[in-house]
């Protein structure tokens, strides 16, 4: 089974977020549990987080099917020690709020060295971040999203997360998110069946298809190995409709969600549909 949806808004409150998806046909969704762009934030009331938990009840969706995103503000590979403890509690905080609406997955992006440190070092601290983090919560996997390697991002290739996940204390609660865009811009071709084989063999025998726990659905504005994260529809960009057929028919990425982060909200219902149809679902 293979759950399908969108990055759906929570505007008027997190509770709403299981009914946008509900609307829009998804049987998965991701969300923001707070605002992404900023560091402060009120904390989740007791009537939003009962009204999130009984939507998402009524409407069918259980922990597997939900995947949130931490903010855009986090780096938790800062080489500046008063930044990277700002984002390691920000990091905790948007862990805490995943807790308490009841969710074992947050996807985030891994961070940057801003040119200041290596790679090296920036990974590790990454990887002490999300030790910290773990050791302070419970319930909640951290999920490594692919870059595609924009400027001084780390994590667009599969053996720098895999750098990371052999730091990671409890294996139980790392997994990895793989957005097809940020592969492409990064060098893994999927622009046919072949090449999305090759890719994943290499994605499993780097990584292991046992840490892959969501993956986000993005067709490509530019070309292979870009490095520019620019997303497109389904089937209107250069990586095309063949490789999003062929991941909905592998059974390997069953009972996993997989979210649109595509630039059209207003065709997302048509694309859930056409990627179901592929999935036989």
């Amino acid at each position: 089974m293979k759950y399908i949806g969108a990055h759906v808004s929570t505007s008027g409150g997190v509770e709403n977020a299981p009914l946008n998806a509900h609307n829009i046909g998804a049987t998965a969704f991701a969300l923001f549990t707070k605002n992404q762009r900023q560091w402060l934030t009120p904390p989740l009331s007791e009537a939003s987080i009962n009204a999130f938990k009984a939507n998402c009840e009524q409407f069918g969706y259980t922990a597997a099917q939900i995947l949130p995103h931490d903010g855009y503000l986090i780096n938790l590979g800062n080489p500046d020690d008063e930044a990277l403890e700002k984002s390691r509690a920000s990091f905790l905080c948007e862990m805490q709020r995943c807790e308490q609406l009841g969710l074992t997955l947050l996807n985030f992006h891994p961070g940057s060295h801003l040119r200041v440190i290596s790679v090296e070092d920036c990974l590790s601290r990454i990887a002490e971040s999300i030790n910290i983090t773990l050791g302070k919560t419970n319930g909640v996997c951290a999920v490594i999203e692919n870059t595609a390697g924009q400027g001084s991002n780390v994590g667009n290739k599969f053996e720098e997360i895999r750098y990371i996940i052999d730091r990671i204390e409890d294996k139980q609660r790392v997994g990895v998110c793989i957005d097809t865009c940020h592969s492409f811009a990064a060098g893994y071709d999927l622009s046919t069946p072949a090449a999305c084989e090759s890719t994943f063999k290499a994605f499993d025998e780097v990584i292991g298809l046992k840490y892959l726990r969501a993956m986000h659905l993005n067709d490509a504005k530019k070309p292979l190995s870009s490095h520019v994260d620019r997303h497109e529809s389904i089937g209107s960009g250069t990586i095309g409709e063949d490789a999003f057929k062929w991941i909905m028919e592998n059974p390997a990425f069953d009972g996993i969600p997989f979210i649109l982060e595509t630039p059209e909200p207003e065709i997302w219902p048509d694309e859930i549909a056409r990627l179901k149809s592929y999935a036989g679902c």
